[in-house]
């Protein structure tokens, strides 16, 4: 089974978030659980993420993704930003307990100057103090296009954080972006097998646990970050199709990012599963 869902709204609530991906024909889902710009927390409900947990249980739903903020940077060369970041997850960790089973994926941030040495390890300290061996959730970092002082640009980048950070290594892992690794550089159009035998030896395959579907507004390297609809950029339908079904990805939760509404991205997850069949039955 292929796991093919997209980022929504948890606006309406957590439930509600579920039957919304049901109806674009979705069987996994990324949302924010606090305002994606801001440090405002969502309430916690009990009762709403269990009806939540009861939907995904009757309709074979994979592995759901949270998304920390956009502002949390763990690795900023100021300190209250840092703690800042370290508060923000923490709180998010905790609402996901009542999600148990699922990921927390976050981006691991921009130097600002002082240095990738530094950066990876102020993030590797911010997951040593808030990633705990009891919790049920794994936390991802996720891969960059490198665009400024922004960390996570290269796989060895994330390797270093993996290894200094001094906390339970089942609980972390990686989320690949796709745009995001096409404009790093990393040619996923024309050298799939290549690039994820490269993931594999400076990371390792087993710590990827989910991927980010999104085309590329940008040529290879461009290190940007605008992502397109699926085949309106320069990775392409074909591409994508390639990393959906290939088979050291093809269990892993699919999400698509692409600027559109629910009702785009019902039309997207349509079509790749439509192309999914095809590759399936060839």
């Amino acid at each position: 089974m292929t796991y093919l869902g997209a980022h929504l709204s948890s606006s309406g609530g957590f439930y509600k978030m579920g039957k919304a991906a049901l109806a674009i024909g979705a069987n996994t889902l990324q949302c924010f659980v606090r305002n994606p710009r801001g440090a405002k927390a969502k309430a916690i409900n009990p009762t709403d993420l269990g009806k939540l947990r009861e939907l995904m249980a009757e309709n074979s739903f994979g592995p759901i993704v949270a998304h920390a903020p956009y502002i949390m940077n763990p690795c900023s060369k100021d300190e209250g930003i840092r703690a800042l970041a370290a508060e923000m997850m923490a709180g998010d960790l905790e609402l996901l307990e009542h999600l148990p089973g699922n990921y927390y994926n976050f981006h691991p941030g921009s130097h600002t100057g002082q240095g990738v040495e530094t950066g990876c390890r102020q993030i590797a300290d911010m997951l040593t103090a808030v990633v705990k061996p009891e919790q049920k959730t794994v936390v991802l970092l996720e891969t960059m296009a490198g665009k400024g002082s922004e960390i996570g640009g290269r796989f060895e980048e994330l390797r270093a954080i993996l290894d200094l950070a001094q906390c339970p290594q089942d609980r972390l892992g990686v989320c690949l972006d796709t745009c995001h690794v096409s404009d790093a550089g990393y040619d996923i159009t024309n050298d799939l097998d290549g690039v994820l035998a490269e993931f594999d030896r400076v990371i390792g395959l087993s710590r990827l646990l989910a991927i980010h579907v999104n085309d590329s507004m940008n040529p290879l390297g461009a290190r940007k970050d605008r992502h397109a609809l699926i085949g309106q950029g320069a990775i392409g339908t074909e591409a994508i199709v390639r990393v959906l079904t290939h088979p050291a990805l093809r269990r892993l939760p699919f999400v698509l990012e692409t600027p559109t509404d629910d009702a785009g991205h019902g039309e997207e997850i349509a079509m790749l599963r439509e192309r999914l069949g095809e590759a399936q039955s060839a």
